[in-house]
C-alpha cells in the first residue's frame, strides 16, 4: 500500500495542479504549461507537460474537481471508485529515473499525463478518505480563493484552504457586520 505521507503528497500535488487546470484555462495553452510544470516540479517531477496533453488532462481534473466539491463520503467514495477503474491499472512498484521504490497505478512508467494524474490522484485520495473516513479535501471557501486543499486534520472537515483565507472572511464578516449596525 501507497504509505500515507506519500498519499498527502500526491494529494496536495493533485489539489495545486487542479487550482492550476481550472483557474487558469483562459492561459495560452503554453503558458498553461508553464504553469503546471512549475507546480509539478515542485513535487519533484521531472516530465513536461506539454500543450498536447491539455485537453485529457483537463477533462481528468474536472472528474478530480468534483472529488472536491462533493460533500458526501460516500458520493465522494463512488467518484473515486469511477475514476479509479477509468484510468487505474493493477498496482506495480516501479524504480524508474532513478527514483525511490513507489508505487503506480497507471499502466506504464510512460503513461499520458492525465492518466498518470488521475488514477495516482485517485488512489491518494481514496487512502486519505480510509484513513480519515471523510471526506480528504474541499474547496476554500473564501469568496476571493476557491483553491482545492487536503484537509489532514484532525475531527470535522476545514472550509477554508489555510488560516489566512479564514481571517480574511472572518474580518469581512466583521465589516459587514458593523457596517449593517452602524
Amino acid at each position: 500500500m501507497l504509505p500515507l505521507g506519500s498519499a498527502t503528497h500526491a494529494a496536495k500535488r493533485a489539489a495545486d495542479v487542479l487550482f492550476v487546470l481550472q483557474n487558469k484555462a483562459q492561459l495560452d495553452p503554453q503558458a498553461l504549461s508553464d504553469q503546471l510544470n512549475k507546480v509539478l516540479e515542485g513535487y519533484g517531477e521531472q516530465s513536461k507537460v506539454a500543450a498536447a496533453d491539455l485537453v485529457d488532462l483537463k477533462a481528468a481534473s474536472d472528474k478530480l474537481y468534483a472529488v472536491f466539491t462533493a460533500q458526501d463520503v460516500g458520493v465522494i467514495a463512488a467518484l473515486l471508485n469511477a475514476i479509479l477503474s477509468e484510468y487505474a491499472a493493477i498496482p506495480r512498484l516501479s524504480a524508474h529515473n532513478t527514483s525511490a521504490w513507489h508505487l503506480h497505478v497507471d499502466s506504464n512508467d510512460h503513461a499520458p499525463w492525465a492518466e498518470w494524474f488521475a488514477a495516482s490522484s485517485a488512489l491518494a485520495l481514496a487512502l486519505l478518505l480510509a484513513d480519515k473516513q471523510r471526506s480528504p479535501g474541499g474547496i476554500c471557501a473564501a469568496t476571493t480563493c476557491e483553491r482545492p486543499f487536503i484537509d489532514l486534520g484532525k475531527g470535522g472537515g476545514r472550509n477554508y484552504c489555510s488560516p489566512r483565507c479564514a481571517t480574511r472572511e472572518r474580518v469581512a464578516a466583521h465589516r459587514r457586520k458593523v457596517m449593517a449596525s452602524s
